[in-house]
Formats: structure tokens, sequence, C-alpha cells
């Protein structure tokens, strides 16, 4: 017997007072939503939704639950009818991220409640999930997400094998050493998930027009102003792009492109028959990682898929939707897993098979999916590529994106979701069918920290690459830059030091520590091309008045000066944090954090009056970027500029244009991003090969060598610096992190996030950025901590860390992260002060096992004092033996 419907189509074999309910239903959805072709198209609307799968009827709730009433969704086939209609509904809190963790524990409590909101069933269920554990590392995987779920109030708990049988005694334990459980984890039917959430938005307003297909979005001056639809034209202010695998095409039929860095491949999952004795509708799921599948009840029976390692992309060359329903079964391509669900579920030999499911899902290149505004149309917005995990996000994502809509910015923090943290250079299909064949097997590979992806690699390189590779550079990735990690001596097993994977003390350990004693101790020199660099003219005052606007310190200083400063948004949180250089009286040089690239060039544009004769220019590729570190930096630019370098001479944060051996025009900084001595040189890209193999030429007699940005960071995190995308955010204040001295507001000159600044001093701020030192950790024998652990203070939680690194000074491992304040009993946050941070007990959660630590809110130039009372303390315990 062959079923072409599953999930949502089931219920035509349902009992028939349950029939007529979900028939009535459908007819009351249809009725409400309009969605027959014969009635007419709106010619305009406030916003137009493309997409009737789960994540547009989301995004349509969630706007109509916020106020937006004059909505249009549009879908070119029938609601739901998409890759929704084939989801496998698992509903999972389990993630490696906190944010995808809201995300999808927002949408399991939204789907508890649907049901009853609309009328309509969901098939919500709350089954709970097992994650299994066939190794150590995969253990130790699920305690860490196990200790983040548990400060979110999300049950969960790691069980011992004996457990899982109990749960579920169809599942062979015999080689597993573990396993996470989630209780409260559920399943659902999302195609009804999405018809109850457009029956719910159509009752608050919003238009549902079906079979209606949007060919391109009309764009003006940067901004959408309506829709072309085979049905005709519609005027809009906004648009949403929730075409799921169509996503990619849609956003390049536009007027002005938009680029949406997804691809689809094939995803098999199969449907048996019910066994002997059904499972029950509560059999938990389970997902088995390190057999690639997972494994849900269904009508009895089961349905279980998995992640292959030879996955299949398609559509590469653009295909219509029909396809979708064309796709063929590949039993040959599904054995791998067919095989792994039998040894994990043995019971299943004798059970018949109804039919193997081929659908497609969407995949984006870092397995992260993609929401928010297009940085080049305004007005444009995007929700997709969710890797397969649609069903847990949607409820969340759309919460956010029409957050972002009618606020203009979300409740959470999604830079890592961020359509702008990408750029063109990622929509390459070739790049993108190459990258998603490595990202869907990822879903399932363990990824110990600092893990790289190996595809779509040199894409975007330094000058110097071939020649810091060929001396033993490993790299790894950022935004598409090529970017040294460490340097392998050459008495180092090359092989042994690139397959060593761990949560504990890495093989590269003795290596950046050489690296880090040089910055010290000598000079190391460290490519660092791939920063964002914008030049900035200001041709009269009133352009210099809107640059002060848009930054948060002030630029009017002497020429040659360099100033750290952040661009805030309207609640002085980071949109951007940077550095500027006055080179004249209306020209500018700013360095931002690679991942700044699209994002900081679509603040400045959002900001700018159209009228304004501010001139940006992107000139990332014009400049190589070595940073010059250690003390004896000095010497070896003094020697290839005849010219003193010393800080009598050249102070501090100050920038100015010289000679670098026969190379002019060398853009040299006295700042290295570390806090330790040394120059930056931004120098133009003809020159980069000439002025590195100088600088290392000089260097000889100063013990100069390479270095990566291992060693960098852990020479910033000791030194208590903050990095944006990491430890600062849209969500970070100047007054949070002990930056206030970065900030004109005593100045009487206004900037974006001024008012809220002010605000904040006065009332206090309710989080403080915190640095901790482990005390009772031991480096080679102790997991690691690498970032997103639990701070607890005083046994209770605080905050999670955002960075950490062993520090070679220190010799102990340093964190940074934010303390909150959580009323206990309300959990209402309570304002943060350094008396507060300084009387606590503190730890740090290390996948379930606590550390304690000591936190400091160090001044910059009393780091180290540290280190020094620890010296003094041991060697006196020392004499007194």
């Amino acid at each position: 017997m062959m079923f072409f419907r599953l999930l949502c189509d089931i219920r035509w074999q349902r009992t028939s007072q349950r029939w007529q309910t979900r028939s009535q239903s459908r007819r009351n959805i249809s009725a409400a939503t309009e969605s027959q072709t014969s009635v007419s198209l709106p010619t305009q609307a406030q916003v137009v939704i493309c997409g009737g799968g789960i994540m547009g009827t989301s995004v349509a709730y969630h706007l109509s639950k916020l106020g937006w009433k004059d909505i249009l969704l549009l879908e070119q086939g029938r609601l739901a009818a998409g890759s929704t209609r084939f989801c496998a509904g698992i509903v999972s809190s389990a993630r490696h991220f906190t944010l995808e963790q809201k995300m999808a524990d927002y949408s399991n409590k939204l789907y508890q409640q649907l049901e009853q909101e609309t009328g309509i069933q969901t098939g919500y269920i709350r089954t709970g999930s097992i994650f299994l554990a066939q190794t150590q590392d995969r253990l130790i995987s699920l305690k860490r997400i196990n200790s983040r779920l548990s400060v979110m109030g999300i049950p969960s708990e790691i069980i011992s094998p004996k457990r899982v049988s109990e749960l579920y005694p169809l599942i062979s334990i015999h080689d597993l050493v573990g396993a996470m459980h989630v209780p409260e984890d559920a399943v659902v039917s999302s195609a009804d998930v999405a018809l109850a959430l457009a029956s719910a938005a159509s009752q608050n307003g919003v238009q549902i027009r079906d079979r209606t297909s949007v060919v391109h979005v009309m764009v003006k001056k940067g901004r959408v102003t309506g829709v072309e639809t085979d049905r005709g034209d519609i005027e809009c202010q906004y648009f949403v792009n929730c075409a799921g695998q169509w996503a990619y095409e849609l956003g390049l039929s536009n007027e002005e492109p938009v680029s949406i860095p997804l691809h689809a491949c094939e995803h098999f999952y199969l449907l048996t028959r019910p066994l002997e004795t059904p499972l029950q509708n509560s059999t938990p799921t389970i997902v088995d990682s390190d057999g690639r599948i997972y494994i849900r009840n269904w009508q009895g029976g089961i349905l279980s898929g998995g992640f292959e390692k030879n996955p299949k992309p398609i559509f590469t060359e653009g295909k219509n939707q029909l396809d979708i329903q064309n796709l063929h079964e590949d039993w040959d391509h599904f054995e791998p897993l067919l095989s792994s669900l039998l040894r994990r579920m043995p019971a299943l030999e004798a059970l018949e098979i109804m039919k193997l499911v081929n659908c497609p899902e969407s995949f984006t290149p870092d397995m992260r999916c993609i929401m928010g505004e297009c940085p080049t149309v305004q007005g444009y917005f995007v929700l997709a590529g969710m890797n397969s995990a649609g069903t847990s996000f949607a409820g969340g994502a759309g919460k956010y994106l029409a957050e972002w809509m009618v606020h203009g910015y979300p409740s959470e923090n999604v830079w890592n979701l961020d359509l702008k943290r990408f750029g063109a250079l990622q929509s390459s299909r070739t790049f993108l069918r190459h990258r998603v064949m490595e990202v869907m097997p990822l879903l399932c590979d363990l990824k110990v920290p600092r893990w790289d992806f190996q595809t779509g690699r040199q894409l975007r390189t330094s000058p110097l690459y071939d020649r810091l590779d060929a001396q033993g550079a490993r790299w790894m990735e950022k935004h598409g830059f090529e970017r040294p990690k460490y340097f392998v001596p050459p008495d180092k097993d090359l092989l042994a030091l690139e397959q060593s994977k761990t949560f504990y003390k890495p093989d590269w350990f003795d290596i950046v520590e050489s690296e880090v004693k040089c910055c010290k101790e000598a000079v190391c020199v460290i490519d660092m091309s791939s920063f964002t660099k914008f030049e900035i003219i200001c041709p009269g005052a009133e352009d210099f008045e809107l640059l002060q606007y848009l930054f948060s310190n002030d630029l009017d200083v002497p020429v040659g000066h360099i100033v750290h400063t952040g661009m805030l948004n309207e609640g002085g949180g980071y949109e951007n944090d940077c550095s500027i250089a006055r080179l004249s009286k209306s020209s500018f040089f700013m360095i931002s954090p690679t991942d700044q690239q699209v994002h900081g060039w679509a603040w400045f544009k959002k900001h700018m009056p159209e009228n304004s004769n501010l001139l940006l220019e992107d000139v990332t590729w014009k400049y190589t970027a070595l940073n010059l570190i250690g003390p004896r930096a000095m010497d070896v630019l003094s020697e290839l500029s005849y010219a003193p370098m010393t800080p009598d001479h050249f102070p501090s944060l100050f920038c100015k244009e010289m000679s670098v051996g026969y190379a002019n025009g060398i853009r040299v900084m006295s700042m290295t991003h570390t806090g330790e001595p040394g120059f930056m040189l931004y120098i133009p890209i003809e020159y980069a090969l000439h002025v590195y193999n100088e600088v290392m030429s000089v260097g000889q007699k100063y013990g100069i060598r390479n270095a990566g940005y291992y060693a960098l960071r852990s020479l910033r995190i000791e030194k208590f610096f903050a990095f944006w995308g990491q430890d600062l955010n849209a969500f970070t204040t100047p007054l949070e992190c002990g930056r206030e001295f970065r900030v004109k507001l005593d100045k009487g000159t206004d900037f974006i996030g001024r008012d809220a600044l002010l605000q904040q001093r006065q009332n206090g701020v309710y989080k403080r950025f915190t640095m901790f030192i482990l005390e009772d950790h031991d480096t080679d024998l102790d997991l690691w901590p690498w970032w997103g652990e639990p701070i607890y203070r005083n046994g209770q939680y605080v905050g999670m860390t955002t960075s950490s690194a062993y520090s070679y000074t220190l010799e102990r491992h340093v964190c940074l992260g934010f303390v909150h304040n959580f009323d206990q009993e309300s959990g209402e946050n309570l304002l943060v002060t350094p008396d507060f941070i300084n009387r606590g007990e503190y730890e740090i959660d290390i996948a379930g096992q606590r550390f304690q630590a000591k936190a400091k809110l160090y001044p910059f130039s009393s780091l180290f004092t540290y280190k020094r009372r620890k010296d003094e303390i041991e060697m006196s315990d020392f004499q007194g033996k």
C-alpha cells in the first residue's frame, strides 16, 4: 500500500467523528482565508509575506499579535503543502546554541496552546526525547547542552543506558555510554500547526491567497515598494521572503537582487506499519547522532530518518515547486541509515515498511537559519534555511522576525542568525552545493570546540597566504576569509595535530604557548588582513556632525589620533565596535571586526540621509594588515623606517603614514588589539609581500616569528578585552562592560543611544562584564571551558560565559561573561553593582562539573597583580614548609 499523504493528511483514515472535526476546520480555514483563485487580489498591503508554510504563517501570526493587520500572505501552491507537509514534526529544545534553545522552547509552548486558541487539532503530543551517546565525547557534548537547558528552566537530565532501556525497551543499549532525557520535547503535525497559525492570523485580519506566485519584488531608491505576482501587482512597504528552498531564487529575481545563501538537499525517512503491540502516543523520540538517525512514534509504528554522510543536493539549477512531488525513493542511498536503525531497534527486522519518503530540506553555509532585513533593500525581510529544524524553530523565529519588523529589533540578540552575517560571496551556486554536502552530515557529527568547515575554503585570502602556508600555518575561516590559527613547527606531527579533536587540553597547547611567549618577550607578526576597513570622507561641517551622531566617542581629535568607539543603537547597545584613525581634517580610516563588513556598511547606509555628502568606501580588499606584537616591535620598525618608534616619538593610539622598507604609504598605528606593545601596519596590497619579507628579515635578530589568532585570543582575554560578536552585541552597552570612558556622554554632543545611556547611568546597570579566573581547575586533566558555560554565584545561576582562553601568563583558565542579578522568586532583573560582583562566591559549570572561580572587575593596567600575588603566596607557602 502506498501512502502519499502523511502526518497532516493521515486524518482521512481516522475515526468519523475526528474526521468531521478536522474537515470542518479545513473548511473554516478555507472560508476565512479566501484562498480560492476566484477571489480578487488586493492592490496594496503594508506587508506581503511570500510562503504559506510553517514559517510564513508563523510570521503572519506574530505580526497580527503585535497589532499589524494590513498583511497579505501569498502561497504559490496550497497552504502547508510544500516542505512543511513532509516535516517529521519533532519539536526539541536540545540545541547547541542558547538562542536556538530559546526559539525551540517558545515554539513548544506555542504549539501546546495553539489547538485551544484556534480549535484546530495540531497533533501535539508531549513525548519527550532521548539523545543517545555511543562515545564519551558525545556524552560530554550532551552534558554541555544539559547544563544550558537546566539554567533555562527546561527539564533535562543525563541518564544511564539502563534508564534508556526502561524508558524505551525496544532500544538496544549494548553500545551506549549514556544519554540525555528531555521530557518536555514533543511531536506535532507540522502542516496542521501551519494551518492553525494561518487560521489565527486570518481571524486577526491577515488576508491569505494561495495559488498566487510572486514574480519579483519591486524596489525604488533602496526600499521595497511593491510585489509583482502572476495575478497582478501589489503595493507594499514590507516584503517577507519565507519561500523555503525557493528563497534563494526569489531573492535573485528582484529588481535589486538579494543574496540568501541556502541550498536544498534530499532528505529521507521511512514510515512503518504499527508494531504488533503498537507504540503508545507518548513513546519518546530517539535521537542517535552517532548512528546518524532519529526515531519517533507514528500511528503505532515508527517514522525514522537521518542525515547520511553523502547527501544529495537538488535544484542547483533551479526548479519549479511541482518537482517536490516527483522526488523518488532511493533505497540504496538510505541503506546505511536503515542498517543503523535496525542495529538500534532489532525488533523492526520483521516489520513492514509502508513507504520511504523523499522530501527536500534547505541548508545554510553555517548550519544556522537565516532571518532579518536585507542589507541592500530596506523593508525586505527573510526567514528561511532551517537546516531540517523548521518545526522546532518556526514559532520562536516567527516571533523574533515580527518583533524586528514592528519594533526595529527583536527581543533577543539574533546576530548569529542575521542575514547580514553573510556576504554575496557565499551565494555562489557551486559554493552552496559543495558546502551543504558538508553541512548536512555535520548535523550529526560531533562538533568539538574550534572545528572548521572544510568546503568552500581559500575563497578570500591575504597576499601572504602561500608564504604563511609554507611556514606551517593552519587555517580557520571567518566571513570567507582565511586566517591563521597557529603555526606548526617543522618537528611536529602535522597529521596527528590535524586529527586531534577534544573537549580537553588540545594538542596545539604548546604551540600557542610559544607564540604567546614570543609576543611578550620578543616580537611576533600576525596577518589580520580580514579586518573590515572603511574610508570615510566628510567634505563639510554637517557631514562631520552626522559622523559624530553615528559614533558614541568623540571623533573631534587631532589628525593622527586613534579613537576606540562604538556604533550604538537607540537602546545604547553595540551595533559595531571599532577603531577610527583621523587621517586628515576630513578623512577617517575605520577598522572593524571581520564579520562587520556587511552589517557595518548597512548600518551606515541606513542612517545616512539621502542628501548626505558623506562618502563611504569599503577598502577591506585594498590593505593587508600585519599586527606586529611585542617589546621588540619598535626596534624592527625603527630599523625599517629610519624613524624613532619609542613612545615619546610615537605615542599610544597614534596613526602615521610611513615608509617601511621600500614601500611608501604604510599606515602604522600604535595599537595591537591585545594590550601588548606593538603596531598595526595597514599595507597597500601591492606592497604586502615586500613589507612582510623585510619585517621577517630584519626581525630575525630580535627573535621574530609568525603567530596566529589563538595566541591573539589568549592575549586579549587575559587583558580583559571584549570583542564584538563574542562578548559585545546589540544588547550590550558601554556602561555594562566598563567602557564609559569611550563614550562622549558629558561633551554635549548628541549620538545614537545617548538618551538610553544617560538613563542607564542614572538608574544603574542590570548586568556587568566580569572576568573569571578558574581556581581549582586542572588544565591537563579537566574539561576545558570554551564558551557558553553557566556562571553560578553563591549557588545561583547568574549568567553565561561569552569567551574563554588559557592564560599562559596567569597559568590559569580565564573566562569572560556577564553577571546578572536575578531575583530568585520573581525572576526579575535587579541592579548589579561592583560590590555585588566582589562579594560573591563563583563557580563555572563545565559539562555539569562546577569549578571555583575568582571574579574580577580589573582595571586594564592592574590585571597581572593577581599573578604576582599568586606567586608570592606559593613562595611563602613553600618557605613555610
